[in-house]
């Protein structure tokens, strides 16, 4: 055995480690968190309804307002999109659901998939202590698993949001083939309930408010949330929080010059169409006024990098300061974004 090399080896693995730890520290934002004291727990209605007797269901679904008050009418609402006093009929839904042979193999594959769920409770619990060092006035929503036939992967309020599990049984999930196309697929991870989850508490209590319905408005608008998820859930790589895969994000790091010089070229930047600005910021295979090796959403991922960079040059900004910001023109200024 090389002593020396074993020497030299454990070297680079203190000095690895000392750099990760220098990094974490010169974030301006980082705090120390301990999600595992936050007693985090997410609600679990996906398994009582799969393992509900239809066999005596008035008193099943009875059980289920008792034990869900909050939720159950929601869930009525808004999947089954009945009136939620109709007992009779949200009992009769139920039967057929539970009955139904399309869907039972795949409520079982939700309880295989879903029967540890702690990481992804501690991830949450994480983002929300940081959202409440940051935030400490913002509500933070009790979480609910459900499963609905594919009907819906998320649900919220005011004081809740509902996960579909049934929609986050993996990529390569068989029954997914026939449901969405494939760039999809990616997302429909259990590894991205987490990041669903904040950013969708985000974008509902930071609204778009926009002086103009630009392209640059809307880029900037989805970039700020894009840069407070990054900072709420620091464990995360930057392509699961905007949604790639390693070689999607690449991509666009190899190309950001050539991107950039894209949108500006073709005056995009500026643009009110609202065709164009959907070419930029809804999901598709890839970003058509830039190039069809791109991935979709190129707008989003554009918005944080002007973000970011505007966030490194103004340290004064605090993140209150920056998710109430609309004067997006005075963003990308004091930014003075330009990839080399």
């Amino acid at each position: 055995m090389n002593t020396k090399l074993n020497i030299i080896g454990l070297l680079f693995i203190v000095l690895g480690f000392s750099f990760l730890s220098s990094c974490k520290k010169s974030n301006r934002f980082a705090i120390e968190t301990n999600p595992k004291e936050e007693n985090f727990h997410i609600k679990r209605f996906d398994v009582d309804l799969i393992a509900v007797d239809t066999s005596d269901i008035k008193n099943a679904v009875a059980g289920l307002y008792k034990k869900y008050p909050e939720f159950m009418p929601v869930y009525i609402s808004e999947i089954l999109n009945e009136n939620p006093k109709d007992t009779d009929r949200v009992s009769a839904l139920f039967r057929n659901f539970l009955s139904d042979t399309t869907f039972t193999p795949v409520n079982k594959d939700v309880l295989a998939r879903f029967q540890d769920i702690s990481n992804i409770e501690l991830s949450i619990a994480d983002a929300y202590a940081h959202l409440q060092s940051y935030f400490p006035k913002m509500e933070l929503p009790q979480v609910y698993f459900f499963v609905s036939g594919f009907n819906r992967s998320i649900i919220l309020n005011d004081s809740l949001i509902g996960i579909g599990t049934d929609l986050y049984l993996g990529s390569d999930y068989p029954e997914y083939a026939r449901l969405s196309y494939k760039y999809l697929t990616y997302n429909m991870r259990s590894e991205c309930i987490p990041v669903d989850v904040v950013s969708a508490w985000l974008f509902k209590n930071f609204p778009v408010d926009v002086k103009e319905d630009r392209l640059l408005d809307d880029m900037l608008y989805r970039g700020k949330v894009m840069y407070l998820l990054s900072v709420l859930m620091p464990d995360q790589h930057p392509n699961d929080i905007i949604g790639y895969d390693k070689l999607q994000w690449e991509w666009c790091r190899k190309y950001e010059k050539d991107i950039w010089e894209t949108i500006l070229d073709r005056n995009d930047l500026f643009s009110t169409d609202i065709m164009l600005i959907r070419k930029y910021l809804n999901d598709a295979p890839f970003t058509s006024p830039v190039s069809q090796d791109s991935p979709g959403r190129l707008g989003t991922w554009v918005g944080w990098q002007i973000v970011r960079n505007y966030m490194d040059k103004n340290k004064d900004v605090t993140l209150v300061q920056l998710m109430v910001e609309n004067d997006y023109q005075k963003i990308l200024d004091k930014a003075t974004y330009n990839p080399r």
